[in-house]
């Protein structure tokens, strides 16, 4: 499943959204994920703690979740924060999809 993300990801409703919609989806036992960030301009330390608690719920239903097309600004804060060495982030949504390492679970 591809996430398409657009615009600012910041506190607030933005999060809330993010972690709501993948609720949704682990409870659908839809946990193979890929967060495609092309289009997102921003992102604030709530965003970063939000994606952090999406893996989390993600890994623990079985699944994995990778980020795709992260623009130099946003990238550069998940190498900051080293939290890009707990997710697996890829140039295009392509390259994240060839990296999940088995066919998704029934």
């Amino acid at each position: 499943m591809v996430l398409e993300m657009s615009g600012n990801i910041r506190m607030g409703p933005d999060c809330q959204r993010i972690f709501q919609e993948v609720d949704q989806l682990a409870g659908k036992n839809q946990n193979r994920l890929i967060f495609d960030f092309s289009a997102v301009d921003y992102l604030d330390s709530a965003g970063i703690g939000t994606l952090v608690s999406c893996l989390t719920k993600i890994k623990n239903s079985g699944g994995e979740m990778r980020l795709a097309g992260l623009k130099p600004m946003v990238a550069g804060v998940f190498k900051l924060t080293k939290i890009d060495t707990i997710i697996g982030i890829f140039p295009t949504v392509a390259e994240a999809l060839r990296n999940f390492s088995s066919p998704p679970r029934a």
